[in-house]
């Protein structure tokens, strides 16, 4: 199954000690951790432009899954994230297909 995830609104700062503190120790790892998971479990993501945020298509085989590999992540703790299944366009076209059947029999 496949997974649109958002990860938004995280930490600022005020001085350029707190922005190397929170690039050094937060972010950095979280773009290490983020590209490791491009070979392994992300299909296709990144950042929109002038934006905090990551966004990135998941593959998991079930929520549970997902869970972990988003708690793997270094800033899970201070972002929020918004994650919404996706259903494939094979699957939605089957499901379109037998309610035209459904309604010409009727």
């Amino acid at each position: 199954m496949r997974y649109l995830v958002t990860g938004s609104e995280g930490p600022g700062f005020g001085t350029p000690q707190e922005a190397i503190e929170v690039l050094e120790k937060g972010f950095l790892p979280t773009f290490d951790t983020l590209m490791k998971l491009e070979a392994e479990k992300i299909v296709a993501g990144g950042l929109p432009v002038g934006d905090r945020s990551f966004v990135f298509i998941a593959e998991s085989t079930s929520n549970e899954e997902l869970d972990r590999l988003l708690r793997s992540i270094p800033a899970w703790g201070v972002l929020n994230w918004k994650v919404t299944p996706l259903q494939s366009f094979a699957g939605r076209a089957t499901q379109e297909r037998d309610e035209v059947k459904k309604l010409k029999a009727h």
